[in-house]
């Protein structure tokens, strides 16, 4: 993670205030330092609550996506700029939305969630996707927010009928020489015919293009993206991939996600629902999305199984972690945070754990995985595509550590989960969020819990 001077400042002063009491050598608890003031800021309370935040690593400044608002913020949180974003009249039922064609259901005014917030640093643009109209997108200008374009008028503008500000999650993959792209993954709601789970789109230079939001690719066959299958509900009918971190390496984007999968206990004959937590990986370039593969990812410490997943983040090793690891400093790595069990998505025990994984090992499991596959054993085994016994089919190829799949084989799902190391765990105040970095050789991890505190 490489972060401006005005970034590293907040890092410092967040690493500052989080030492209220020191304790002595000789075990003595100190005195509480004076008590310090904190820089705040707070938004029109009628409004609602704050969704998403990003900090530009060039300047410092902070962009915040609310309910019906987008705040532009100094580095010691002063409003430079407010955009507007809702309410407006709507209906969730109205597909294609009503200002596209005329819609019959009763329109009421609607508040606008802010469901993603991303800074493409190429254009000087932050892109800002709502609820309103089943999840249209503004191009936003970095220093003013003047509204560059706001496309609604094609079916892929659409990106996700969900009101809950943590169902999309996107990830830019940038390029010197054309035009970047945009990898958006989001719940669908039950509506699997209208909304893409997994997709990259065109981000074009011009924000008024008529291709930006578009899919890469995409034929009568083939597209750039991947939908669930309708009769998928038939089995499971709250089914939904609810995405919880995004990000690229090397040649790859991966997504974290929890998804739910019905499975038989041990001596029983009766299926329950339960939840798992993988890793969905696609290559960059692939525009035809034969490279999905996903994994589960889980974590256990003293025969606890904590597989819930809350948040990610991707960090380097640093020198310190590395050399224990036995990976390079340069090596990327995972902190995750799990809670307790695998049945209750909604309401999670408060039991969790950090945990840290090395990205290169669950590449390794991936890459084992399509060789056994590509040499005929075991079947596509992904339970939400009802392929479980669809067998792999067997073709003489070379299975690299950048290998992209062929129009075979694919989508395709490991079955054993790669455990992570458990470095921390919590028994009363559930982890919910963490970011790492490397300082001076050491990895740092903050994490924030249920109750709103901050761990160092």
């Amino acid at each position: 993670l490489i972060m401006s001077p005005a970034m590293w400042k907040w890092t410092c002063l967040v690493s500052h205030l989080l030492l209220s009491t020191t304790v002595s050598p000789l075990g003595r608890q100190q005195p509480p330092h004076p008590k310090r003031s904190f820089v705040t800021f707070t938004g029109d309370q009628a409004e609602g609550n704050f969704n998403h935040l990003v900090v530009d690593e060039r300047t410092g400044q902070i962009y915040l996506g609310a309910v019906n608002r987008i705040y532009k913020l100094s580095g010691d949180l002063k409003v430079l700029v407010t955009h507007q974003t809702g309410p407006d009249e709507d209906n969730p039922k109205c597909y294609p939305p009503r200002i596209v064609q005329t819609c019959n259901e009763p329109l009421t005014p609607t508040n606008n969630i802010n469901k993603m917030l991303l800074i493409d640093y190429k254009e000087n643009r932050l892109i800002a996707c709502g609820s309103l109209y089943q999840g249209i997108c503004k191009l936003l200008r970095l220093d003013d927010l003047f509204k560059l374009g706001e496309p609604f008028h094609k079916k892929e503008h659409y990106l996700s009928g969900v009101n809950d500000s943590g169902s999309v999650f996107g990830v830019i993959v940038s390029y010197s020489n054309m035009d970047d792209k945009l990898f958006i993954a989001t719940a669908v709601d039950g509506k699997p015919e209208y909304f893409p789970t997994i997709s990259s789109r065109k981000l074009t230079k011009n924000s008024e293009a008529d291709g930006m939001f578009a899919y890469v690719f995409h034929d009568e066959f083939v597209a750039s993206m991947i939908k669930i299958p309708s009769d998928t509900f038939t089995i499971i009918p709250d089914f939904d991939i609810y995405y919880i971190y995004g990000f690229s390496s090397g040649n790859f984007v991966y997504f974290l996600t929890l998804q739910p999968e019905m499975i038989s206990p041990p001596g029983s004959t009766t299926k329950e629902q339960v939840y798992t937590s993988k890793l969905v990986r696609l290559c960059k370039e692939d525009t035809a999305f034969n490279s999905y593969v996903e994994v589960p990812i889980g974590c256990e410490k003293n025969g606890v199984e904590y597989r819930l997943l809350q948040a990610a983040y991707l960090s380097k090793a640093g020198a310190i972690l590395a050399k224990s690891l036995g990976v390079g400093p340069e090596d990327d790595i995972l902190f995750t945070v799990f809670s307790k069990g695998q049945k209750r998505k909604m309401k999670s025990l408060d039991e969790s754990a950090l945990c840290i994984f090395v990205l290169k090992k669950i590449n390794d499991r991936i890459k084992d995985r399509l060789q056994s596959c590509y040499r005929g054993e075991g079947t596509l085994d992904l339970a939400w595509l009802k392929v479980k016994d669809i067998p792999c089919s067997s073709a003489l190829l070379t299975i690299d550590d950048n290998f992209c799949g062929l129009d075979m084989n694919a989508p395709l799902g490991v079955s054993s989960m790669v455990r992570g190391l458990p470095i921390f765990t919590e028994d009363r105040d559930r982890m919910t969020s963490v970011i790492a970095y490397v300082y001076k050789n050491h990895s740092l991890a903050f994490v924030g819990t249920k109750s709103g505190k901050l761990k160092k």
